[in-house]
């Protein structure tokens, strides 16, 4: 298989990943596991962990199976969809926890008008403390409306 196969394979998987995560966020985190994301929606919690951090690892189950069932017994396409897989994680992180919640100050003053909407996107998801009536469930994908906030 070509290199250029592979690489839209990683780049579909990268993508389709926010509706995956749109879908685990809603039915999942605001679902059945609710008592693992609520502190997340908690005033901020100081200690360096919050039990919502328990989806990185959930999350990851998936992508390193993808690894290892990737290259046995040669490399394949199940890999690529584990590297895409890892690319949103690293992007969810980077929005997410450096951007938006600014767990680590390395993004703090942006002015950038797609990542100023995400942030207020976001803070409109966090304006309910409860599972119910949430709003904004992905990640990547903004709704334009808040960009005009």
């Amino acid at each position: 298989m070509s290199i250029l196969y592979f690489a839209l394979t990683t780049l579909v998987t990268f993508f389709c990943m926010e509706g995956i995560t749109w879908l685990t966020h809603k039915f999942v985190m605001h679902g059945f596991l609710w008592y693992l994301h609520e502190d997340h929606h908690q005033p901020r919690y100081q200690g360096v962990f919050e039990k919502n951090d328990a989806f990185f690892v959930i999350f990851a189950i998936p992508s390193i199976s993808l690894f290892y069932f990737g290259v046995t017994p040669e490399l394949n396409f199940l890999f690529f969809i584990g590297l895409g897989i890892l690319c949103y994680g690293i992007a969810y992180f980077l929005i997410h926890d450096v951007l938006i919640h600014q767990r680590f100050k390395w993004f703090k003053n942006t002015k950038n008008k797609y990542l100023v909407g995400l942030r207020k996107a976001h803070k409109i998801h966090h304006k309910h403390l409860g599972k119910e009536y949430g709003e904004c469930f992905g990640m990547l994908y903004v709704p334009k409306k808040y960009f005009s906030m």
